[in-house]
């Protein structure tokens, strides 16, 4: 079972433009402001002021989304997880979510909706938790 990352956002919801721009950031991996700011002005439907690239990405830094190192001149932005471990997160916090929120009832019915597929997937990973938690119990 891979483990939630040690690192989280303070934030996982995300703007519109921030979503995009860190999108764009997962794809080049280390940028500059300019980086970003040139790879949306491609899309010749685009503008978009070099100074609300800078400022997404001081919030999206604030946010705990990217690390910003300067190095000789320039300031270079990186993402402090991955985007597998991004995607980990907001799936943690909406599954964890709708358990808070729901009643048996309600998860039952969900259940009751899914297909053979979907049924499966939940069995397989329901037998995954158990043969995690024997494990644990077999180490303690």
């Amino acid at each position: 079972m891979v483990p939630l990352p040690d690192h989280r956002p303070q934030n996982l919801s995300l703007g519109p433009l921030e979503a995009e721009i860190l999108d764009i950031i997962y794809d080049l991996e280390e940028v500059t402001v300019k980086d970003v700011h040139d790879r949306i002005l491609a899309d010749p439907d685009r503008e978009l002021a070099y100074a609300s690239v800078t400022t997404v990405m001081r919030r999206l830094t604030q946010k705990g989304w990217l690390d910003c190192d300067k190095t000789d001149r320039a300031f270079r932005w990186r993402p402090r997880i991955s985007r597998e471990q991004a995607q980990m997160l907001k799936s943690h916090d909406r599954l964890k979510h709708f358990l808070a929120v729901s009643s048996p009832d309600v998860v039952a019915a969900f259940a009751d909706s899914l297909d053979v597929d979907s049924l499966e997937r939940l069995d397989a990973i329901a037998q995954r938790i158990q043969a995690v938690r024997r494990q644990r119990e077999e180490q303690s």
